[in-house]
C-alpha cells in the first residue's frame, strides 16, 4: 500500500531520518524530517499553470507548531492553535529567504510549503528540522527548484563552534556568559544563500568562521537529501525559463537612454517618478501584441536592472553619486517627546525612524507560551512600517511577516548590550515608527533604538549601530559590495547584508540574497566593508548624546532587595494579605519571584522606601545590642511588652525601665507610648530581652555608661 523510503544519518549528536511515501502522498512533496525526536513533516504543493497576467512568483510558506507536539494543550479560552505566534513567523521567514532564489528563472506558478511540528523532545529545536524537511519535499515534488539546501545552527562556546546547540542553550542568551551565539545558516552544496544571528560581540573573523562552520557541517545534510530523491523523486516538471530576448531588445531601444536619465536623478520621489514615466514612454511605442506578452514586466524591471546595475560596477558610480562604501548623511536627536521615558529621530539620507523607549516593571514583562514552555521577556521591540513612509497609500493592519521579521532583527542586535536585570531591573518596550524608508529601515531601528534606550538612562553596555551591505555580480564574476545600500539598490542587486554591533564587534548578522549564493571572499569583503560603516555610523551617533543617559522624570523608580527565600511565604502572607497590606499602605507596586528578588516600584521614593521598610521588618532579624524605637502594646506588673521590630514584641523588664525602683510600669508608662529600647539578647528560652534604662529616652542615643549603670 505504501511506497516508503527512509534514509538515515548520523549529524552531530543526534541521528536525522528523512522519510516519505507513507502520509500525505497526495501532496506533491512530503517528507517527515527527524533528528533526535523531534519530527517535523514538510508539505509541497504547486499549481501546474501559471495564473494569467501574473508579473511575480507567489511562493508562500507556512510553519506550525502543535501543542501535541510537546504534550501540551494550548492556554487560554479558545484551547486551539490560532494565528501564527512570533516564533512560527520567523520561521516561516527563516525557511522562504533561501529557497526563494533556486526557483527556475521566470517559473510564476503558485507553490505552497507547510511545515508542521509534530514531535519535540524539548532538546532540539524543530526549525532547523524544517528546513531540512521543506529543501527535501520540495527536491522530490518535482517543481522545478535548483537546490537542494540543508541549514545547521551553530553555538559558540569557549571558542569552539558548536553544531546544533541545545534549546536550552539558545535560551535566555543574554544571561548566559559561556554562550556567545545564535547563528542559522542554510545554503547549497556550493555556496551560502542566508544567515541570520543573535551575536555578543564576535569580531569579523569569528562571525565568518561561524559561518563557514555551518557551512561545512551541512554538507552530509544535503547529501542524505540527494540521497532520498533518487529513490522517491518524481519526473520534473516540464517548465523552460521563457525567452524574451527580442522583446528586451525593443524595450531597450526605446526607453535606455530615458531610464538612465531617470536614474541620474538623487532624490527618491523624484526617482520614481522619472522611472515611472519612462516606461510610460517605452509603453507607448510597443504594438498590441508587445503590450499583451506576459515578460512585458520582466522585460521592463531587466532594463532598470541593467542600467542600474552597469554603472555599479563598471563605473563604481552609484544612484545618488555616492562612492562605494560612503554611508549617506547621517542626523541624529534625542529627547524629541516630553512625556516619554526617552525618545530619539534617527535620520540617514531619505530614511528615518523615530524611535521610543519606556521602562516598565515586572508586571509588564511579555509572557510567551512555547512549546518549551511559558517564559518571560522583559525587553520588547516593535516595528511598525506605515504606508506613508515611503509616500503610498494603503491598509493598515496587524503587523505583518515583514514588520515582525525586522523588529527581531533589531531585536536581536540590541539585546546583547542590555544590562543584567539584576543590575536594571526594569521592562523596557522600544517602539520604532519608521517615517521615511529608502534604504535599511530595521538598521535605522537599532540606531535609533540604541540612542532612545540612552535617553532613557538605561545603561546600554555599548551603543550598537547597523549599516545594510548590497551587491552587485555580474556574469563573469566581476562585482561591487555597497555600503549603506538605497531601497533601489536593494530590490535590483543581488544581496543584502545587514550588520549590527559595537566598536568591539558585531552583535547581529543577517544576509539574504538573490543568486545562487555567495563566496567566502564576497562575505569577508562585506563584513570588512561593513565594519568601517558601522564605526562611521556610531562616530555620529556619539554626537547626540552630550545630554544622555539622565533618567526620566516620568518613568518609575525600581528598587531591589534580596530575601531569604524561606521568608517568601511571609512576605505574602496567608492568601496574599501582608503583601496587599504593604501595596496598599505604601502605594507602590511590589513583585516577588521565586529567587526571593523582590522588585518594588514606585514614582514617588517615599512609597519605595516605605514598602521597603515594611518588608525588611519581615524578613530581617533583630541585631544583638542594637537601638530600636518602639511602642509600648502591653503593662504588666514585671515589665512592658514593647513592640520594636516590624511585629516583634520583647520585654523590657521593669528594672530596665529606669534607673530607679519603680512600683509598677505603669508609673512611667502607658499603653501606645513610643519608647527607644536596646536589644540586650534573648534569654534560654529565646525571649527577646529589652531595656530602657540604656537609651537617652529623648535622642534615642545610648545613655552614658555611668549614668546606666546607676540603680
Amino acid at each position: 500500500m505504501f511506497n516508503e523510503v527512509k534514509k538515515s544519518i548520523q549529524w552531530g549528536e543526534e541521528t536525522l531520518t528523512l522519510e516519505t511515501g507513507k502520509v500525505a502522498r497526495q501532496a506533491d512533496g512530503t517528507v517527515i524530517a527527524t533528528l533526535g525526536e523531534t519530527s517535523v513533516m514538510a508539505n509541497v504543493t504547486f499549481a501546474k499553470e501559471q495564473k494569467p497576467g501574473q508579473d511575480f512568483f507567489p511562493l508562500t510558506v507556512h510553519y506550525q507548531e502543535k501543542y501535541y507536539a510537546a504534550g501540551k494543550i494550548p492556554g487560554g479560552f479558545f484551547k486551539r492553535e490560532a494565528r501564527p505566534t512570533e516564533k512560527e513567523t520567523l520561521t516561516a521567514r527563516l525557511i522562504d529567504r533561501p529557497i526563494r532564489p533556486l526557483f527556475a528563472p521566470g517559473f510564476k506558478n503558485e507553490v505552497l510549503v507547510m511545515c508542521t511540528v509534530l514531535s519535540h523532545d524539548l532538546v532540539n529545536d524543530p526549525d532547523i528540522v524544517a528546513m531540512i524537511a521543506a529543501s527535501a519535499a520540495l527536491t522530490i515534488s518535482g517543481v522545478p527548484f535548483m537546490g537542494p539546501i540543508a541549514g545547521a545552527r551553530v553555538g559558540y562556546e569557549d571558542g569552539e563552534y558548536v553544531l546544533n546547540p541545545q534549546v536550552d542553550d539558545m535560551d535566555n542568551l543574554r544571561n548566559n556568559p559561556d554562550q556567545r551565539l545564535d547563528l542559522v545558516v542554510a545554503g547549497t552544496k556550493d555556496a551560502v544563500m542566508m544567515v541570520e544571528s543573535e551575536a555578543y560581540e564576535l569580531t569579523e573573523a569569528e562571525m565568518l568562521g561561524a559561518v563557514n562552520f555551518a557551512h561545512q557541517q551541512i554538507q552530509p545534510v544535503i547529501d542524505l537529501i540527494i540521497d532520498l530523491a533518487e529513490s522517491s523523486a518524481k519526473e520534473p516538471f516540464e517548465f523552460a525559463s521563457p525567452d524574451y530576448s527580442d522583446l528586451y531588445n525593443v524595450v531597450k531601444a526605446a526607453g535606455e537612454d530615458q531610464m538612465r536619465a531617470a536614474y541620474a536623478i538623487t532624490d527618491k520621489q523624484e526617482r520614481v517618478a522619472a522611472v515611472a514615466a519612462a516606461k510610460e514612454a517605452v509603453k507607448a511605442t510597443l504594438t498590441e501584441e508587445q503590450l499583451e506578452d506576459a515578460n512585458l514586466g520582466s522585460a521592463l524591471k531587466k532594463l532598470e536592472s541593467n542600467v542600474l546595475r552597469g554603472s555599479v560596477v563598471k563605473e563604481g558610480k552609484r544612484i545618488d553619486g555616492r562612492a562605494l562604501d560612503e554611508v549617506r548623511d547621517i542626523v541624529c536627536e534625542t529627547g524629541m517627546l516630553p512625556r516619554t521615558h526617552g525618545s530619539a529621530l534617527f535620520t540617514r539620507g531619505e530614511t528615518q525612524g523615530l524611535v521610543v523607549t519606556t521602562l516598565g516593571t515586572g508586571d509588564d514583562e511579555q509572557i510567551i507560551d512555547a512549546l518549551h514552555g511559558n517564559f518571560r521577556s522583559n525587553f520588547l521591540l516593535h516595528y511598525n512600517f506605515p504606508p506613508y513612509s515611503v509616500g503610498e497609500v494603503g491598509r493598515v493592519g496587524s503587523p505583518g511577516r515583514r514588520e515582525i521579521g525586522h523588529g527581531k532583527l533589531a531585536w536581536r542586535a540590541l539585546q546583547a548590550v542590555l544590562p543584567a536585570p539584576t543590575d536594571f531591573p526594569y521592562t523596557i518596550r522600544v517602539v520604532s515608527e519608521i517615517t521615511e524608508s529608502n534604504g535599511s529601515s530595521s538598521m535605522a531601528s537599532v540606531c535609533g533604538g540604541s540612542l532612545s534606550m540612552m535617553d532613557a538612562g538605561v545603561p546600554l553596555k555599548a551603543p550598537v549601530a547597523g549599516v545594510a551591505m548590497g551587491l552587485v555580480l555580474e556574469d563573469d564574476g566581476s562585482y561591487a559590495v555597497l555600503t549603506d545600500i538605497l531601497g533601489d539598490e536593494d530590490h535590483l542587486g543581488d544581496m543584502d547584508f545587514k550588520v549590527a554591533g559595537t566598536e568591539n564587534g558585531i552583535t547581529s548578522l543577517q544576509m539574504d540574497i538573490k543568486v545562487q549564493g555567495i563566496t567566502p571572499e564576497i562575505m569577508e569583503k562585506a563584513l570588512e566593508q561593513a565594519r568601517a560603516g558601522r564605526l562611521h555610523i556610531l562616530s555620529e551617533m556619539s554626537k547626540s548624546l552630550t545630554s544622555a543617559n539622565e533618567f526620566s522624570v516620568h518613568a518609575p523608580r525600581i528598587e531591589t532587595m534580596q530575601i531569604p527565600t524561606d521568608k517568601i511565604r511571609e512576605v505574602i502572607g496567608s492568601g496574599g494579605k501582608v503583601i496587599r497590606e504593604i501595596v496598599e499602605t505604601s502605594g507602590a507596586k511590589v513583585d516577588i519571584n521565586d529567587d526571593g528578588v523582590i522588585k518594588i516600584a514606585s514614582s514617588n521614593g517615599d512609597a519605595i522606601q516605605k514598602a521597603y521598610d515594611m518588608i525588611y521588618s519581615i524578613v530581617a532579624e533583630p541585631e544583638e545590642g542594637k537601638i530600636y524605637k518602639g511602642k509600648v502594646v502591653k503593662l504588666v506588673d514585671f515589665g512592658a511588652f514593647v513592640n520594636f521590630f516590624g511585629k516583634r514584641d520583647g520585654l523590657v523588664h521593669v528594672s530596665q525601665i529606669e534607673n530607679r525602683r519603680l512600683n509598677h510600669p505603669s508609673d512611667v508608662l502607658k499603653e501606645g507610648q513610643e519608647v527607644w529600647v536596646k536589644l540586650l539578647g534573648f534569654d534560654d528560652r529565646g525571649k527577646v530581652r529589652l531595656s530602657m534604662k540604656v537609651v537617652d529616652q529623648e535622642t534615642g542615643e545610648e545613655a552614658k555608661k555611668e549614668e546606666a549603670a546607676e540603680e
